[in-house]
């Protein structure tokens, strides 16, 4: 098997244990080997293992020789990884993992708004202006669920933490990626936005632009709040993806 082709193997295998962990299908105490692995999907040793190292890079399974590979609880996962945030979005978690995203943004972008208001620089300011606007311009026309409105959305968001000045909150938007990708997959993004989400982003980028520290705070809490409701009214029923 050449280079590439045992590359994209070994994603596939890490997908598949990656999911089973994360949904709970292998739980924590389990005791996995590379034996039963490899016989498993059929893949060599090498592969095997590569997959189990970067589970237990994710904090997700701990291996000790004469052992095994033993999934380790919840609480000593890399939470804030990107396929760790994936993974628990594909399985019966997948509200539970939309709501705490939430509350992490809850958390953080208003204070990032806040910061940006005076530690921004001008390309960012102009950067958040013109998305805003192109937020508000896809949403007026029903495009609330299409690539180039999420394409604007990341970028936003993006901008903001980074803009913040605080490089540990700018760290924060490959988290702040996937939630916005997740709902947008699941259809809880409407074609045409509310509103109060659309203004709060146009206010978030008045208060940057103007160094007005709360106006941009409470814009932030403004669409915060509203898309936390279109989450929750989500709730249970977007809880049963297929393992």
């Amino acid at each position: 098997m050449d280079r590439q082709a045992n590359s994209g193997v070994h994603a596939e295998v890490l997908q598949i244990l990656g999911r089973r962990i994360a949904g709970g299908v292998v739980p924590a105490g389990a005791v996995l080997t590379l034996a039963l692995i490899e016989d498993e999907f059929r893949v060599s040793r090498t592969v095997a293992r590569e997959a189990v190292r970067v589970l237990e890079d994710h904090g997700m399974v701990t291996s000790k020789r004469r052992v095994g590979v033993t999934v380790n609880e919840r609480t000593q996962w890399d939470s804030m990884n990107s396929s760790v945030i994936r993974w628990r979005l594909d399985g019966p978690q997948r509200h539970a993992q939309l709501l705490e995203l939430m509350e992490l943004r809850a958390a953080v972008e208003p204070a990032a708004a806040r910061l940006a208001s005076s530690r921004a620089n001008r390309h960012q300011r102009s950067a958040l202006t013109r998305l805003a606007a192109e937020l508000e311009y896809l949403g007026a026309t029903g495009a609330g669920r299409s690539e180039e409105y999420l394409a604007a959305d990341i970028e936003f968001h993006r901008t903001l933490l980074q803009a913040s000045g605080n490089s540990m909150l700018a760290q924060l938007a490959g988290p702040v990626e996937e939630i916005l990708t997740a709902r947008t997959n699941l259809g809880l993004v409407p074609p045409r936005p509310d509103e109060r989400a659309l203004r709060g982003h146009i206010d978030v980028a008045a208060g940057i632009a103007y160094g007005d520290a709360d106006t941009a705070a409470e814009g932030a809490q403004a669409y915060i709040a509203t898309v936390s409701l279109e989450v929750q009214i989500g709730g249970p029923g977007v809880d049963e993806p297929e393992l």
